[in-house]
């Protein structure tokens, strides 16, 4: 009996030596498959936390550009995580100037072609103006219609009050070239151009405000882009014969300053591609020409 109990503990004994050998020799390679498991699962998780890195992106736009800009938004954001777009719209001679003042935006979307232009002069933008849309003119009055207007040659009938927006917005310089070709249009009077001008009765900030005041009935009529007709349920319009009327440049570009050069140039690039091709259009603009 005492003998078969030497025995067992012999046993136990080389099973612990053998144990403990193996946990020796086999710790570093459990240490490793430890290693090989974790890494690559934390590495492309860093990698992906970098990519995803938030971008907010600052637009400056033309007022006229807000619902099309309200409408790409959700659709820029889904298909690019991580960049927020952020929008601040008004007369684009409004934007232009602050600007030029380093107010600090990151994507400019003008009304014109001009404005712009005033940017890659100043060297203030990273490469050229990419024209991503047009528009054309139309002629506004209120659904009540209480200056009885039926053609564009009613704007000059005296005690018509037109709403206008200021000398350096867009949509005036649009508006009186278009009064300036009606002028020239068989039937219209010869001082055309002079009594529509007499009929001016304020001068707002941009186009969306002349609109407004439009829509509370303080005035008659205005001359906007069709797309701002489009999106309106207070107004109705008064068609400007195609050979007066004006084809309105929509042109992007790029700040210098902005602090995310890839990602703005990524969007302009977006916007005047197909999928902002699609969402202008549904809205009535145009292709850009």
């Amino acid at each position: 009996m005492r003998s078969r109990i030497v025995v067992l503990l012999g046993v136990v004994a080389l099973i612990l030596t053998a144990c403990s050998s193996a946990g020796a020799s086999t710790a570093p390679s459990v240490a490793a498959t430890v290693a090989a498991t974790v890494a690559p699962s934390v590495a492309p998780s860093a990698a992906a936390a970098s990519s995803a890195a938030a971008v907010d992106l600052t637009i400056y736009a033309a007022s006229s550009l807000k619902g099309a800009l309200d409408a790409a938004k959700p659709a820029y954001e889904s298909s690019h995580p991580g960049v927020t777009l952020t929008f601040s719209t008004d007369a684009s001679s409004a934007l232009e100037t602050k600007i030029e003042q380093g107010a600090p935006a990151d994507v400019f979307l003008s009304a014109d072609t001009t404005n712009p232009k005033k940017l890659v002069d100043a060297n203030l933008t990273v490469g050229p103006a990419v024209n991503f849309a047009g528009n054309k003119l139309t002629v506004i009055v209120p659904t009540t219609n209480p200056a009885k207007i039926t053609t564009s040659a009613d704007l000059a009938k005296p005690a018509v009050k037109v709403i206008a927006a200021g000398d350096a917005v867009p949509i005036t310089k649009y508006a009186n070239q278009t009064v300036a070709n009606l002028a020239k249009e068989p039937g219209y009077p010869a001082d055309f151009e002079a009594a529509y001008m007499k009929n001016i009765v304020s001068k707002e900030d941009n186009v969306k405000a002349v609109i407004a005041k439009l829509e509370l009935g303080e005035g008659d009529a205005a001359i906007v882009y069709v797309t701002d007709a489009k999106a309106s349920t207070k107004v109705t319009t008064v068609d400007i014969p195609p050979t007066a009327n004006v084809l309105a440049a929509y042109a992007g570009v790029v700040v210098k300053p902005s602090p995310n050069p890839t990602e703005a140039q990524a969007f302009l690039t977006w916007f005047a591609g197909p999928d902002g091709q699609a969402i202008l259009g549904g809205l009535g603009f145009l292709p850009p020409s």
